[in-house]
């Protein structure tokens, strides 16, 4: 019986060597890495560093001349002697936890159900994500016709209105912040199915088959195996939501009038220095 030689791999083959970068390759990764990261320097950085020194200082924002090294005493004053601080700090707090515990949740639950290809899908993600093409000023100006006392769309769904016991949403201590937070979340469910349709598309679906033929049935699937390996989707769904509940200021600007001026909103808003000040998230 014969035995077939093979002639061996020459080296040049087999490790071919890189090819070494000329100038032109240089010049070319000089600019696609270099101006990103001089436009991250100076539009990012700067600014967060330039903020952060001017916290020390006095300043009235006109000319470089006024700026005057005070310490700490900003902060002091914040801390101490400026009343809207704390209750702004409590309205960001019930807003992130609101924020990451119901729209968010709810957002994937409508991300999961469209991923099953049902019928009139595009229409369904169409209509849940428009709102957020929306501005939240806009979204503001939307809610105060739902929440309007007197014919509002929500006091004639529940009956409200033909009882003649109007509840005025945005007037109660009680309900305004609660008002404000189901609007916001309204516009930021569908943000976050978007965020999960996109991760959903690009699974691998062979794990999916794994995992039913070991028993598992859709909705395990979904949370023991689809949702853990969507880390990078979780991530960002984090930082937005985060993001969202700390600069939440023009729809409770819209909702309340303007700096709380209409009658009822002091909940979300308070006073200083004889002058109306935001407090809200």
């Amino acid at each position: 019986m014969s035995s077939v030689r093979t002639a061996p791999r020459s080296p040049s083959r087999a490790h071919p060597r890189p090819r070494r970068l000329g100038p032109g390759d240089r010049l070319f990764l000089t600019v696609v890495v270099g101006i990103p990261l001089i436009a991250l320097l100076v539009f990012v950085w700067l600014p967060a560093l330039a903020s952060i020194g001017l916290s020390f200082t006095s300043w009235d924002g006109i000319g470089l001349s006024g700026i005057h090294w005070v310490g700490l005493d900003n902060y002091h004053q914040i801390l101490t002697n400026y009343p809207p601080f704390w209750p702004a700090v409590q309205h960001n707090v019930i807003w992130l936890l609101f924020t990451a515990l119901l729209p968010a949740p709810f957002g994937v639950f409508l991300a999961y159900q469209l991923d099953r290809k049902i019928r009139f899908t595009r229409i369904y993600q169409t209509a849940i994500f428009m709102p957020m093409v929306l501005s939240l000023a806009v979204v503001g100006f939307m809610w105060e016709i739902i929440y309007n006392p007197d014919n509002g769309l929500l006091n004639g769904v529940i009956g409200a209105v033909s009882s003649g016991h109007h509840i005025d949403w945005l007037g109660d201590p009680d309900l305004n912040l609660w008002a404000v937070l189901v609007a916001s979340g309204w516009r930021h469910a569908g943000y976050i199915m978007i965020l999960y349709l996109a991760g959903l598309k690009g699974f691998d679906p062979a794990l999916k088959e794994a995992a039913a033929l070991d028993g598992a049935n859709g909705r395990q699937t979904f949370l023991r195996v689809v949702l853990p390996a969507m880390k990078p989707v979780n991530i960002i769904v984090l930082v937005v939501t985060v993001m969202e509940s700390l600069r939440a200021f023009d729809i409770v600007y819209v909702l309340g009038g303007g700096t709380g001026s209409k009658p009822g909103m002091e909940a979300l808003f308070s006073y200083s220095y004889g002058e109306r000040t935001c407090s809200a998230p």
